[in-house]
């Protein structure tokens, strides 16, 4: 027996509306030459003759949207379920729970991009770059990132096990991490000696970040500081207009990102005029390979307008923009639209920036808790910064 044609019907409205929610149409697909029609055959053969009868509809298109994304071969573009698109949105505001960690891959494996400070991650001892073996004992070898987030995440209190591999020492842990509510802070800042100022900013994603920092940049002016120690280390990123904001208060005019999109046209996002601190004022950047997406484009225009000079490692290289689309169901898509380009228009994606100070963590503290005296990088931008301002 032929499969109802109203069942046929209803997968295939389920498709158009997501497609249309994603602000896209399934009409140029429908016209090729029996592309759709095939996927539907298919479907239709799995529920008249696969050996379990009970066969959840919505798997079937989960996994059928899932796939087609892998084809593009692109980590970035990707399905987010309604959970995980909830707790995406609960991030922007600022609280949220899990274990204050972001995910990526990173030569086909399930890569920390960087543990959110004061998270338990973080108080973990998790650190940018380190691959994830195994979680609870699963291998993530085939795990796509969707899949590895559920994973992680569950009940505040509960614990979950990590088997890591940490390239730069050449080992492998077993990290158990308890699940907390993460009150994210995203801007620290104090003063250090010499008149130094050291501000931290831990992701871009909040949307009164730009704000927090202009405010903790006058309260540092207020204190008399004379040299700026501007941290983004393990700074995995977040909004782009969050990029050009912040980055807009350090240099006051001309592009501070260049956006391509499919078409290879390319829009500079110039620099809003509100600066916050004044360009004589000498200024340091602490960069990883945690530092990703908008740290890099704050980064790139600093570096390339010869504002500040950068000190750590090598930054991630994610020189992608991503569109989030809200789906129907509560679900949400991220789909890669745009590259973008550094202020004179390198593109970093995959190679990343490279600092103007070379400063490598040595393996013995790899592994130590974290104190500012053992921070060789800021321990070298307080030495750079005290020397210009000297110089002055």
């Amino acid at each position: 027996m032929k499969f109802s044609q109203l069942k046929k019907t209803a997968l295939l409205s389920a498709l158009m509306a997501a497609s249309f929610a994603a602000g896209v149409t399934l009409q140029p697909v429908l016209a090729e030459s029996g592309g759709f029609r095939v996927f539907l055959e298919v479907y239709d053969l799995v529920k008249m003759e696969y050996v379990e009868k009970k066969v959840d509809d919505q798997k079937l298109v989960k996994g059928a949207i899932d796939g087609m994304l892998s084809m593009l071969d692109d980590p970035y573009t990707r399905y987010i379920a309604p959970d995980e698109f909830k707790q995406m949105n609960e991030e922007r505001e600022g609280s949220f729970s899990g274990i204050g960690i972001q995910i990526g891959t990173r030569d086909n494996k399930l890569t920390v991009i960087a543990p959110i400070e004061d998270t338990p991650a973080w108080r973990a001892g998790l650190k940018a770059g380190d691959w994830i073996k195994a979680i609870d004992g699963k291998n993530t070898e085939t795990m796509v990132v969707d899949d590895a987030v559920k994973l992680i995440r569950g009940k505040e209190g509960t614990a979950i096990k990590l088997l890591i591999y940490r390239e730069d020492s050449k080992k492998t842990l077993d990290i158990s991490v308890t699940r907390g509510k993460i009150e994210n802070k995203v801007v620290k800042y104090k003063m250090i000696k010499n008149n130094i100022g050291y501000l931290r900013l831990t992701t871009f994603m909040q949307n009164n970040s730009p704000e927090e920092m202009k405010n903790a940049i006058n309260e540092l002016k207020k204190q008399g500081m004379s040299a700026l120690i501007f941290d983004i280390r393990s700074n995995p990123g977040g909004l782009l207009p969050n990029a050009v904001d912040i980055g807009s208060l350090f240099v006051s005019e001309g592009p501070i990102v260049r956006i391509v999109d499919r078409d290879g046209k390319e829009e500079k996002l110039n620099a809003s005029g509100r600066i916050a601190l004044d360009k004589n004022t000498p200024m340091a950047v602490l960069i990883d390979g945690g530092s990703a997406s908008a740290s890099e484009i704050v980064a790139g225009t600093l570096k390339d307008n010869q504002r500040a000079i950068l000190i750590g490692t090598r930054t991630f290289g994610k020189g992608l923009v991503q569109t989030v689309h809200n789906l129907s169901n509560g679900s949400g898509i991220a789909i890669t639209t745009n590259k973008y380009l550094t202020t004179k228009g390198t593109d970093i994606n995959k190679k990343g920036i490279d600092p103007d100070v070379l400063v490598t963590v040595p393996k013995e503290v790899l592994d130590k808790p974290y104190s500012e005296s053992l921070d060789v990088q800021l321990q070298k931008a307080i030495e750079l910064m005290s020397e210009r301002i000297a110089a002055k």
